[in-house]
């Protein structure tokens, strides 16, 4: 039990694929992933994009850098998002005395309130 958990959390040593008791396996996994490629034709996907980048290695490496460079400013325009909701959620969470604390600082900027019956208006008939 203590071996299996230090495997799970260390993780275990990466076998070469030229070691004979894991050559086996390697190559099956290197066939079938072959097959699935071909199967789903990403093989053919994928020729045709190297050809491309062979082709127009600068456009290529624009497009490419183009992709990142979007992903890093979504990446950015979401943290920032989640900062503004954030911050305007802690603010909005105050308890009442410190919301009466404030008020009462900010008195002398508030106007006053006026009862109807002191305009001397009566709105009732």
């Amino acid at each position: 039990m203590n071996e299996n958990l230090r495997k799970m959390i260390l993780g275990e040593k990466m076998p070469s694929k030229d070691d004979p008791k894991y050559r086996e396996t390697y190559e099956r996994d290197v066939e079938a992933g072959r097959q699935f490629a071909k199967r789903t034709r990403i093989d053919r996907l994928v020729g045709h994009v190297q050809k491309f980048a062979d082709r127009h290695s600068g456009l290529f490496l624009g497009i490419v850098l183009a992709i990142v460079i979007g992903c890093f400013v979504i990446n950015a325009y979401h943290f920032t998002k989640a900062y503004q909701l954030h911050k305007s959620q802690t603010e909005s969470s105050r308890t009442p005395e410190e919301s009466i604390r404030e008020a009462l600082d900010n008195a002398h900027t508030m106007i006053p309130i006026q009862d109807s019956e002191e305009d001397g208006t009566d709105t009732e008939d």
